[in-house]
């Protein structure tokens, strides 16, 4: 297996039960601030998008505010998720064994773990929500920047707005499943939540459903 799959922070830790340090504390305070981003842009993204949501521009001290603060909240969401994609676009690189997990999609669904192969840090699910995520947010962030007339409006023309309009609006629809599809399995996982709250899995979570990963690490001079 590949080395990218273990990152620096990783180890194991022996005891009853080995526990088995997953995301450092940057790591998952840079996870928590993109979520925070992501929700903020799509509650004021939405309050925006029609007049039956408008009450939600409440949340953000009415309309004129709201649509002055949601493209800061989306500058400061690249930002963040770059620095995820810097520290974590290693460990999702697409390997053969990924298509032989992604054949196998309802063995998952179904809970037989038993018939999965064994995976690195990421199984293919995570690895096509992370490659999702990142082409989605490019694509919000150039045409989010096409519409924001307060500093871009005189670089572009009224075709080029309207179509980037269209397109944000649907890469806005896309990332809300890729976030709520995100959420579902980080709740369906028992152990997963934890990762990203405590850093920590057990020795048995990894065993079970990132094996590859773990025996690298066991394997790696502490």
């Amino acid at each position: 297996m590949s080395a990218y799959d273990v990152q620096s922070g990783d180890k194991v830790h022996k005891g009853d039960p080995v526990i088995v340090e997953r995301y450092t504390a940057p790591a998952r305070a840079n996870h928590w601030v993109t979520a925070i981003c992501l929700v903020l842009l799509a509650l004021s993204g939405l309050s925006l998008f029609h007049p039956s949501l408008f009450f939600l521009t409440g949340l953000f001290g009415g309309g004129q505010l709201t649509r002055t603060i949601h493209p800061w909240i989306g500058i400061v969401l690249f930002f963040s998720f770059s620095g995820l994609f810097v520290r974590f676009w290693k460990a999702n690189l697409w390997r053969s064994v990924d298509s032989v997990w992604l054949s196998r999609v309802r063995e998952v669904m179904l809970g037989h773990d038993e018939n999965l192969p064994d995976v690195g840090k990421y199984n293919a699910g995570q690895k096509l929500m992370f490659w999702f995520m990142s082409a989605l947010i490019v694509l919000l962030i150039i045409t989010g920047l096409i519409i924001w007339d307060q500093y871009f409006y005189a670089y572009t023309t009224i075709p080029t707005k309207r179509l980037a309009v269209l397109l944000h609006a649907l890469g806005a629809i896309g990332i809300i499943c890729v976030w709520i599809a995100h959420v579902y399995a980080a709740i369906w996982v028992r152990g997963t939540m934890g990762a990203m709250t405590s850093g920590k899995v057990t020795g048995g979570w990894a065993w079970r459903h990132h094996r590859k990963w773990l025996r690298e690490l066991v394997g790696r001079p502490q």
